[in-house]
């Protein structure tokens, strides 16, 4: 499972025009992708290691200052264009194993007692954000 983290000033994702997710305070934006071997022991993992990441201001994590999450479904992020000029999307899992690992990402988090935003999972999502520093990371778990 390999996730890109963003700390944000705010975050919003829309559907078809219309927003379905948005952070408006500090936090975290999370891209979420999955790959053919993850496991729910991986999504819990991943959601451990995102409600404690201390890289919000002051060394803080989202469980130190309750801030929230907006977690967005990815495929992308296993995408292969070591040759030519395509990528491939080999890696990636299919959308029947991978929207019930991302969701378990969100309830994991959830249960830690984190505010989730969510996008709409193999939706055409236009996702704008405010990166805070910036700061972005590659996880991997």
């Amino acid at each position: 499972m390999r996730a890109v983290v963003q700390r944000v000033s705010s975050a919003s994702v829309e559907v078809d025009g219309r927003t379905v997710g948005a952070v408006a305070e500090p936090g975290l934006l999370v891209l979420v992708g999955v790959t053919h071997t993850d496991t729910r022991a991986e999504a819990a993992r991943l959601a451990a290691k995102l409600w404690g990441l201390r890289v919000l201001h002051g060394e803080k994590s989202c469980s130190d200052v309750s801030a929230p999450l907006l977690v967005i479904s990815q495929f992308t992020l296993y995408g292969d264009a070591r040759k030519g000029r395509r990528p491939t999307w080999q890696a990636a899992a299919p959308g029947p194993v991978a929207e019930p690992l991302v969701e378990a990402v969100v309830a994991e988090l959830r249960a830690l007692g984190a505010h989730v935003e969510t996008g709409v999972f193999g939706a055409d999502m236009k996702v704008a954000l405010v990166n805070d520093g910036p700061i972005t990371l590659v996880l991997e778990v």
